[in-house]
């Protein structure tokens, strides 16, 4: 039983510090989700200044 426990600790501990790591499949997926964001953050910007200063004359 301890030969048991032993080997099945070895490999959660193995697994769970395989899980930690950065790998370049996550840097590519952060990349994708980020992209339209910055295409779109400056768009919207814009918009919201242009309501702001109509408001502000009307």
């Amino acid at each position: 039983m301890r030969e048991w426990w032993n080997t099945k600790k070895a490999k959660t501990r193995k697994q769970r510090k395989n899980k930690e790591d950065y790998t370049k499949k996550d840097l590519a997926l952060d990349i994708l989700f980020w992209i339209p964001e910055i295409i779109v953050l400056p768009i919207r910007l814009i918009i919201w200044m242009v309501r702001g200063i109509i408001n502000v004359w009307m």
